[in-house]
């Protein structure tokens, strides 16, 4: 979940981030489209006010329509100062100083010519021609100014602006991230409360979230309290079960025991073996539902909170002169299903302690990513060509001692599934020795 926490978060973080820039780019296109179409008008009205002063400093002289040099402006004099101009009545034409060899387009309209024109010195050209009337003459003036300046300021403001924006957005996105962040928090919190369901450490999860995850949380509590339900059900139905069939169970004996079949020794043996069966299967069953115990689903197997309550259980099954020690490290949790690993233990303790005489030992240790799990008993053992064989289910060794059989082939089962490994060996305490290893999970 903390890692669709974290897709979330990117994936809103990337929206954001191409919206704005997206919407910063149009915005800032746009306002820089729209200042300079403003300044071209603007420029416009100027250029059209000069083509009037160039117009009025028109007189009539000695040798015809003459053009006032006192009457224009000083810029027109300097050499490629950017105000440019070209004034054409019927053969005569004045150009200004300032475009020394350079001739100005004459535009077929009026008005200003769209675009920009290429001018002296890689300048960029603003051009407005005009059309007048004096002297009983048609004149075309044609006015210029130098647009790259402006063209320089908007690529400053470009770069002032891209440097804020991108300050800007990196602002936002931080304050995305911490706002998102904040929203998402009772959704971290339902996660380490789900982590925490899974190691058993609560009952279920807190009822009090935001309005959003409140089906989820309480379809969550919901199936918790229906699944720990249905389990007590179980274990009681079992108990039920196995205690409903005690009574009958000791009337067969009884009736097994009787007179009658001395006569039938064949038949009454046979009897009381399946007898003897069904109650070790009934006492067994039972004994795995105690040592179960009241647990949450899926909870994790905390040695020094679980070893204690089994091994006593244990103990008072066989007998107090039976003694049972265990050895694990503080905090060690196995990572599995708090009832797979109690059936595992409970099933070769169960064993060790059936056939030990007066000792039986624990060990449960960590080697970098994989637990081991030893049982050592000081019973006679098994002898090397029989451990193969009495790992397969239902495997018994001494029909003579009752409820002795091993029953490995359960815990076979089990440390298949945790993907482990068993062995047997011989015990350094005379008996036989169980090792099961078990590979952490995603180890």
């Amino acid at each position: 979940m903390k890692r669709a926490l974290n897709s979330i978060q990117q994936r809103l973080s990337i929206s954001l981030i191409a919206v704005l820039i997206l919407v910063g780019l149009l915005l800032a296109q746009m306002s820089l489209w729209l200042f300079d179409q403003g300044l071209r008008r603007y420029l416009e009205n100027h250029l059209r006010d000069e083509a009037e002063l160039l117009v009025a400093a028109l007189a009539r002289g000695a040798k015809g329509i003459e053009l006032d040099q006192q009457r224009i402006s000083a810029s027109y004099h300097r050499p490629f100062s950017g105000h440019y101009f070209c004034i054409h009545i019927d053969d005569q034409q004045w150009r200004s100083r300032s475009s020394w060899d350079f001739s100005l387009p004459e535009p077929e309209q009026q008005g200003l010519i769209p675009g920009l024109v290429d001018g002296p010195q890689a300048q960029q050209l603003l051009i407005v021609r005009a059309d007048y009337r004096r002297f009983g003459k048609n004149i075309l003036i044609v006015v210029a100014q130098d647009y790259t300046p402006m063209l320089d300021s908007f690529r400053r403001v470009q770069w002032i602006g891209g440097g804020f924006g991108l300050g800007a957005l990196i602002l936002l996105v931080l304050l995305q991230r911490y706002l998102v962040a904040r929203a998402l928090q009772p959704l971290e919190q339902v996660r380490e409360q789900i982590a925490q369901l899974q190691q058993g450490q609560r009952a279920q999860l807190d009822a009090q979230v935001p309005q959003e995850l409140q089906p989820l949380v309480q379809q969550i509590n919901h199936l918790l309290h229906h699944t720990e339900d249905t389990l007590t059900r179980s274990r009681n139905a079992l108990g039920n079960l196995g205690h409903a069939l005690k009574t009958p169970l000791a009337i067969l004996f009884s009736l097994a025991n009787r007179q009658e079949l001395n006569s039938h020794q064949e038949l009454r043996d046979n009897l009381r073996s399946q007898l003897t069966h069904m109650q070790e299967r009934i006492s067994r069953e039972l004994g795995r539902a105690r040592l179960a115990g009241e647990a949450l689903p899926g909870a994790y197997f905390v040695c020094a909170a679980e070893l204690p309550d089994l091994v006593s259980t244990l103990e008072q099954i066989h007998g107090h002169q039976l003694r049972i020690n265990w050895s694990a490290a503080d905090n060690l949790r196995l990572p599995w299903d708090r009832q797979d690993i109690l059936e595992l233990l409970g099933n070769l303790l169960d064993n060790a302690c059936k056939w030990a005489q007066q000792k039986v030992a624990l060990t449960i240790t960590q080697d970098k990513n994989d637990f081991i799990l030893t049982i050592d008993d000081d019973g006679p053992g098994i002898a090397p060509e029989l451990r193969i064989q009495v790992l397969n289910r239902g495997t018994r060794i001494d029909e003579q001692i009752q409820g002795h059989g091993l029953g490995l082939g359960i815990v076979r089962d089990i440390v298949e599934h945790c993907k482990g490994e068993l062995s047997l060996h011989e015990s350094p305490l005379g008996g036989l020795q169980v090792v099961i290893r078990l590979p952490a999970p995603n180890s």
